[in-house]
């Protein structure tokens, strides 16, 4: 897990560094973090713990919304992110979790 915390924690940082770095020039940056995903990376873990219906339970029931993320979650943020409607959002990252991130 080490590496994986490092990774995520380097995005963060990653984000808030070239936000600020390329600012003057008008370019904004943001991050995603999504939870889990409704895609066959998932399918693949499920798969590989041995009993996947149980472990697509237990995976969910962390998830206050009691849902993976559907990939057109991801996009839309990613959409609004990209659009003119988000011109003064740089900097910044987004936690689109079912609330995941709240129970901390």
């Amino acid at each position: 897990m080490a590496p994986y915390s490092a990774s995520k924690h380097a995005v963060v940082a990653l984000t808030k560094t070239a936000a600020l770095e390329v600012a003057e020039s008008g370019v904004r940056v943001n991050s995603i973090h999504p939870s889990p995903v409704d895609t066959s990376m998932m399918e693949e873990l499920e798969k590989g713990s041995g009993d996947e219906e149980t472990a697509k339970e237990e995976y969910i029931s962390t998830i206050p919304l009691g849902r993976y993320a559907k990939a057109d979650d991801i996009s839309k943020l990613a959409l609004f992110l990209a659009s003119d409607d988000s011109t003064f959002i740089s900097g910044s990252q987004y936690r689109i979790d079912g609330a995941m991130g709240a129970q901390q």
